[in-house]
């Protein structure tokens, strides 16, 4: 049994919910009601991903810190 630790990225949704983003591994696509529920939805997401890949023999991806920031944008 060993730990991993992945960077998630909950995206608030306008008509309600999160929508789940996982850089490091781009193929896991999930969401939650609330963000409760979107940290267990990618919980279970990435515990499959990772099932999965050590079944097959794939490698383990490596965790994954997106670079972000706020830019100001003018409009005239």
């Amino acid at each position: 049994m060993r730990d991993y630790r992945y960077t998630v990225i909950y995206e608030r949704i306008p008509v309600g919910g999160y929508n789940v983003i996982i850089p490091a591994i781009p193929e896991i696509c999930t969401f939650g009601e609330d963000l409760q529920e979107a940290r267990e939805m990618a919980k279970d997401a990435i515990r499959c991903f990772l099932e999965s890949a050590l079944k097959r023999g794939e490698p383990i991806p490596e965790d994954i810190e997106p670079a972000t920031e706020r830019l100001e944008v003018v409009v005239s």
